[in-house]
């Protein structure tokens, strides 16, 4: 049984997602989900949804090896499922290409420190993209720079607004990061 733990920071719509899709999984459980709010409403859904939960601050996270010995104990891949933090180099360096992340934009574009969510869909619209979509990548050092494992894009009409270009990414995100996720980790064992 691969392990996952998800990270995550906001409402946890993806994290919900995941652990609705490997629940009955043989082969591949999320174990715990880590969060840097300890208000953020994913913490609740994961709690609804039976799955272990963490927080923790920037000092825990940064400063110490607490959640780095934790991670090693508990888990094979770590899924970032809307989180806001860049991921310590010791993390990284434990989990080589074990660490996937989702962007809501066709990376390299529109990728790194400060672009995410709305963010990212309001310069999309305000440069009249004629695309946009998801990125699905390995983490490395850099912000939204890891290799590409999968992208999946949707025409941007006209009159799209940034809300239709984020409902648009939440689509394509509930129905392919589960997927993906599998199949990194079953190609990898």
């Amino acid at each position: 049984m691969k392990r996952i733990v998800i990270f995550a920071s906001g409402s946890g719509t993806n994290a919900e997602n995941i652990i609705r899709y490997f629940k009955n999984s043989n082969l591949i459980s999320v174990v715990q989900v880590y969060s840097n709010k300890k208000d953020a409403k994913v913490l609740e859904r994961a709690k609804q949804l039976e799955v272990s939960c963490l927080s923790f601050d920037r000092d825990e996270f940064y400063n110490s090896d607490n959640i780095l010995n934790l991670l090693i104990s508990t888990t094979d891949y770590i899924i970032l499922a809307g989180f806001l933090w860049k991921i310590p180099t010791s993390i990284i360096e434990a989990f080589p290409n074990k660490i996937i992340n989702i962007h809501p934009a066709l990376l390299p574009k529109y990728g790194g420190k400060g672009m995410y969510g709305m963010h990212v869909h309001n310069a999309v619209v305000k440069n009249n993209e004629k695309e946009s979509g998801i990125t699905i990548h390995y983490v490395n050092d850099n912000y939204d720079e890891g290799a590409i494992i999968f992208q999946k894009s949707f025409e941007v009409l006209v009159c799209d607004t940034a809300e239709d270009v984020a409902k648009k990414i939440h689509i394509l995100e509930q129905e392919n990061f589960p997927k993906v996720i599998e199949k990194v980790i079953l190609e990898n064992e």
